[in-house]
């Protein structure tokens, strides 16, 4: 999985930073998905090396503009360019309404597939809300002045390397064998003799989790979501000092980030949806907040625009 970061500013966008949205590259499958789609979002499309015409899957937290605002218009100009094959959304009771009165008031035409899922059952009563031979999905509500939710996108285990040498040692024929021992599965050669897939394989390859989070304040079910992930995305909207307006707003401080993180046990945490207040200049700067937070948890990253990030698995012995 590669994460590439197209906003990191809270409310308003600055001059450094796009409001919110992350794209994870699923490279195997040839996929894009998209957490958050603040205004600009396209333009940010624009800016980097992803395209736009292998979305598939879109993930919204909440109804706030700085997360929605540029989804109609990214949708609008997929239409457009006529080479999506159908994109399915997640997000919030009032998505589909949202959708369907700026489509149908602009006189925009989607051209394509496009489905779009309420989260609010499968956060609240913690069911799964994708699954797929590869991938699993779930999600949580947080606690903001509006219903929001965090993600997390869970990669399934794999089976362990396959030994081509040793395949070839015992005379195996290569081709759709090879392809089911790969599998794990046990297959009948022609003269008889049985081969077990996972004796020439390796051990299990664990696969990569990632956690998306914002907005919110510090939450205990973001907690348990983000449990032993491998990367956890989330909000730092405010420093420690701005505590007060932390909770007064419902977002977090970056050391509630690192608290999240390091009570979810998770290996890397990054920093984002920042306030423009601690834009470079100012009294408090990201650079502070950071410090906050890697006080706390010290392998935490500052999110910037277009920062990518590839997510590795732990490995088997950690």
């Amino acid at each position: 999985m590669q994460v590439t970061f197209l906003g990191t500013s809270s409310g308003v966008p600055t001059r450094a930073r796009n409001v919110s949205s992350v794209a994870l590259r699923l490279e195997q499958r040839s996929e894009l998905w998209l957490f958050d789609c603040g205004e600009g979002t396209q333009h940010q499309f624009l800016r980097s090396e992803l395209r736009l015409s292998q979305l598939r899957r879109v993930f919204l937290t909440h109804m706030h503009g700085d997360h929605v605002f540029g989804l109609p218009g990214l949708l609008a100009s997929l239409g457009l360019a006529g080479n999506s094959s159908g994109v399915e959304l997640y997000g919030p009771d009032p998505l589909k309404n949202y959708l369907d009165a700026v489509l149908e008031s602009s006189s925009s035409r989607i051209s394509y597939p496009l489905e779009i899922h309420k989260v609010r059952e499968a956060a609240e009563k913690q069911k799964t809300l994708f699954e797929d031979n590869e991938i699993l999905v779930t999600c949580i509500p947080l606690t903001h002045r509006v219903p929001a939710y965090a993600y997390r996108v869970q990669e399934k285990d794999k089976p362990g390397r396959f030994n081509v040498n040793r395949a070839k040692e015992l005379a195996i024929p290569p081709g759709p064998i090879y392809a089911a021992l790969k599998r794990g599965e046990e297959v009948i050669l022609e003269d008889g003799r049985i081969i077990k897939g996972n004796a020439l394989c390796g051990p299990t390859r664990p696969g990569v989790s990632l956690v998306y989070c914002t907005d919110t304040l510090f939450s205990t079910k973001a907690i348990e979501l983000a449990e032993g992930a491998d990367l956890l995305i989330h909000e730092a909207t405010y420093a420690h000092c701005d505590a007060e307006l932390a909770y007064k707003r419902k977002h977090s401080t970056s050391t509630m980030a690192a608290q999240t993180a390091a009570e979810a046990g998770v290996k890397q945490l990054i920093l984002t949806h920042l306030s423009p207040r601690y834009a470079p200049g100012n009294a408090i700067t990201p650079n502070e907040l950071l410090k906050e937070a890697q006080a706390i948890f010290p392998n935490t990253l500052l999110a910037k625009d277009f920062l990518q990030i590839d997510v590795k698995a732990r490995c088997n012995s950690s």
